[in-house]
């Protein structure tokens, strides 16, 4: 895939768009999907979308007990346990999976943490690129006879945040000195090589990826973030209401993710960034942020190539052959 295919497509849906418009008329029986952070904010209007389509979602939780509170009404939801940041977790519950189901016809990668305090996990990993990709790219690894199977579609939320950085090759956990902003930028633009290299691997097997920016939306992803830090940012006021522009509510802030799970205009088409509901154009390095786009470096062949090799040597993860 090159930049000359990372263009709009003319979608009959908009930055308006609700996850109720995008689902409307669709019929998902029998198809079986993988929500990652299903169970609160853009997860759980993804899961609650795709299970009144008919179809049967697993939802992988760091806190199982509150997941399945959060989704008790959800008809065909089942949830298990799994931490992102932990390896072992992520196999234990890829194993249960495995031994629940034959195939997956959608990855949906929403759960991710932002603008974090330092943390080190595992063996000493930046814990915004563990949760945020390592966690996910091991997730979908071991899932991929699922996905082919399936021939899935793998849809993974990235953010306008990846571009405040590159990956930073010379130093992706930070060892010399910490931002986590950069942080969080590093691990969005490590998710949107993660759907570039995945689908160059899997095209051949049917499986197909996307990663997307969903706008922005107050969640539970702001958690980390004191209230001074938002209303500093011009997010919400003192009362936590939201009074910045262009922000959508959590509906419209799942429609670009579950249509790319869903649209037929992306037959045959995937390595893609999605945003408003479309393709996103490619954007100028000193674009601000805000207006939207993709910076080439998100997209690069090579960096996708290079992050995926980095990635099956720090996760051990199994590899996927074309």
């Amino acid at each position: 895939m090159t930049n000359r295919h990372q263009q709009p497509l003319g979608s009959p849906f908009s930055a308006s768009s609700t996850a109720e418009d995008v689902m409307a008329g669709l019929d998902l029986t029998g198809a079986t999907a993988v929500v990652t952070g299903g169970s609160s904010g853009l997860g759980l209007e993804t899961t609650r979308s795709l299970a009144a389509a008919g179809a049967q979602v697993i939802v992988p939780a760091r806190r199982p007990d509150l997941a399945r509170a959060a989704l008790a009404d959800v008809e065909g939801c089942d949830v298990v346990p799994m931490d992102l940041a932990d390896p072992t977790s992520v196999r234990s519950a890829t194993a249960q999976i495995l031994d629940s189901v034959d195939r997956l016809e959608l990855l949906m990668a929403v759960a991710g943490v932002m603008a974090t305090p330092e943390r080190r996990v595992g063996p000493g990993w930046e814990s915004q690129l563990a949760v945020n990709h390592f966690g996910h790219f091991t997730l979908a690894c071991e899932l991929y006879p699922l996905l082919a199977a399936g021939g899935a579609r793998v849809v993974v939320n990235s953010s306008a945040g990846h571009a405040l950085t590159d990956i930073r090759w010379h130093d992706p956990h930070f060892r010399t000195g910490y931002d986590k902003w950069l942080a969080y930028g590093q691990a969005k633009t490590a998710n949107a090589l993660f759907a570039v290299a995945l689908d160059t691997l899997g095209k051949s097997d049917g499986v197909r990826a996307y990663a997307l920016h969903p706008g922005k939306i107050i969640t539970g992803l702001q958690r980390e973030m004191t209230l001074q830090e938002q209303i500093d940012r011009g997010w919400i006021d003192e009362h936590g209401t939201v009074t910045g522009t262009g922000f959508r509510t959590p509906s419209q802030g799942a429609a670009t993710g579950l249509w790319g799970a869903t649209s037929p205009l992306l037959e045959d088409r995937g390595g893609l960034y999605l945003e408003d509901c479309d393709i996103a154009r490619v954007s100028a390095p000193a674009t601000p942020m805000d207006y939207g786009g993709v910076r080439p470096y998100a997209i690069d062949p090579d960096a996708a190539a290079r992050l995926w090799e980095l990635s099956i040597t720090a996760t051990g993860a199994t590899p996927i052959r074309p």
